[in-house]
């Protein structure tokens, strides 16, 4: 999942939960803390022998949070993958780019189109699976399936390219 703090952006992934001890990878960098949550939105926090006390104070939506320590103040926003994805997803829609590109990581279920096949705006050229949903991915503009980098049942990383493009320029 994403996390912001301010203007940072951080990606943090769950690895272990084992009663108070995890264990998460923040941009790639494990991490080991004992937690301890109260019931009044404190917790505490024990890393590497230091130990730290944080005010919880969640937002309405459930995925903000103003954290106080001592001496300072964060404001927390929680972007989980299913909203990341989203967000990714309307923004393709948007526009058509020269590549479709897989989101989140996922599996390739059905790929619908060849080589050097032209696709009109709105057909479906392939269908992923992610987060055990499957999303059509559509061309917005006509084009021509320029090359398929994947398989039908392949699985796919974030940020993969999955087909490229070649965008048919009309010419008035």
């Amino acid at each position: 999942m994403e996390i912001h703090i301010g203007d940072r952006i951080a990606d943090v992934t769950l690895v272990s939960k084992d009663g108070n001890e995890v264990q998460f990878l923040i941009d790639g960098k494990p991490y080991n803390v004992d937690i301890v949550m109260a019931e009044n939105g404190n917790c505490s926090i024990l890393h590497e022998g230091n130990s730290y006390n944080a005010e919880l104070i969640r937002g309405e939506n459930g995925k903000s949070y103003d954290i106080n320590m001592f001496y300072r103040s964060f404001h927390v926003d929680i972007v989980d993958t299913q909203a990341k994805y989203l967000r990714m997803k309307k923004g393709t829609e948007e526009r058509q780019d020269d590549k479709i590109v897989a989101p989140m990581p996922g599996k390739v279920v059905k790929i619908n189109v060849s080589k050097g096949e032209q696709a009109k705006a709105g057909d479906i050229v392939l269908v992923l699976e992610a987060m055990k949903m499957q999303s059509n991915y559509k061309v917005t503009s006509d084009c021509t399936i320029k090359d398929i980098l994947v398989q039908e049942g392949d699985s796919v990383n974030a940020n993969q390219v999955l087909i490229t493009l070649e965008l048919n320029n009309e010419k008035e």
